[in-house]
């Protein structure tokens, strides 16, 4: 269908008491109830001849003509020449290995260099998409893997599977403290009271929840693998922090620099190298929108992470022989 032609459709009984957002989600359901909003309000929307608000309540029987515009191109968004670490790529999805240090989407103030600004120098085609397919994030010092639809149909099963908790997404993480057994957080997050750059555990929050389970445990630090059931802004920072074992190099929530006792000069320096939180998306699974099959990827730890793990090998193995 081509999206410039208007949309009619009249609304069933069945519908009668709906907001006008959420039934033309129903009438409608190619596009997303976000993206329906956004033509709404544009005008791009009209109930018996007239604009209506999202939130207006319909009685059955209005014809509604739906103008389905492409979104314009991000004017602040630039193709760039950034090498991008590709994992998989068909007409419909691409993942990318996200490197840390790469910020994801555009913001005022940093405008360029930015995935986004690589992405639609590999396909052009993406800034027809919503913030070029992008569908979900990572933090920029956070690396690993991310799905980018390349589709309107596709970025809309995506953002539905997010929505429904059916995307498997793993992490790989270091945390100061020795974790004795993995566990469950449930605990709200919210913007801080105070600092409203920063995140926390606040009762008003939106439900967030953690699954961890250990790894590897070394004589200060213990290496989890996370599992995210929710997907809220540094949710897992925030989680492990509350927990009282905080990301090692986490600069936000991971509080002053911690040193091991008796640490050797190669620990120290190791840690003192790590210049980001040690956060790595390694897994990632979902059902391929086209074919319906379910479809997973793995990223391997980079190579910052990889040589920390050695260090405080070595450390925890220089300790267990000077007992």
């Amino acid at each position: 269908m081509d999206e410039s032609e208007p949309l009619t459709a009249e609304i069933p009984p069945d519908l009668s008491g709906r907001r006008l957002d959420q039934a033309l989600a129903k009438l409608f359901p190619r596009y997303s109830r976000s993206r329906i909003q956004q033509w709404i309000r544009a005008g791009d929307v009209r109930v018996d001849g007239r604009a209506w608000r999202a939130r207006d309540r319909l009685a059955g029987g209005e014809r509604v003509v739906l103008q389905a515009r492409k979104p314009a191109a991000d004017p602040g968004c630039r193709a760039q020449s950034i090498p991008l670490e590709i994992v998989y790529e068909d007409d419909t999805l691409l993942v990318i290995d996200k490197p840390p240090g790469l910020v994801v989407h555009p913001a005022p103030g940093n405008r360029e260099g930015t995935l986004q600004n690589a992405l639609l120098h590999h396909d052009p085609a993406l800034a027809a998409l919503p913030r070029g397919g992008l569908v979900h994030r990572l933090d920029k010092d956070t690396s690993g893997l991310l799905v980018v639809a390349r589709t309107l149909a596709a970025h809309k099963a995506l953002v539905d599977q997010l929505q429904a908790r059916s995307v498997e997404r793993e992490y790989e993480a270091l945390v100061h403290g020795v974790m004795i057994a993995g566990g469950t957080v449930d605990q709200p997050l919210g913007r801080h009271p105070v600092d409203r750059k920063r995140m926390a555990v606040v009762p008003a929050g939106r439900r967030a929840v953690t699954h961890y389970r250990v790894r590897e445990r070394f004589r200060a630090h213990t290496w989890v693998r996370v599992r995210l059931e929710t997907g809220r802004t540094h949710q897992i920072r925030v989680h492990m922090a509350y927990l009282r074992y905080p990301l090692v190099g986490d600069p936000v929530y991971g509080g002053r620099f911690r040193v091991p006792p008796r640490a050797s000069e190669d620990l120290l320096g190791a840690l003192r190298a790590l210049r980001r939180q040690a956060l790595h998306a390694g897994r990632l699974a979902l059902i391929h929108p086209d074919t319906g099959a379910r479809v997973e990827w793995y990223a391997p730890l980079p190579a910052d992470l990889e040589a920390l793990i050695g260090v405080l090998r070595t450390d925890a193995a220089a300790a267990g022989r000077d007992r």
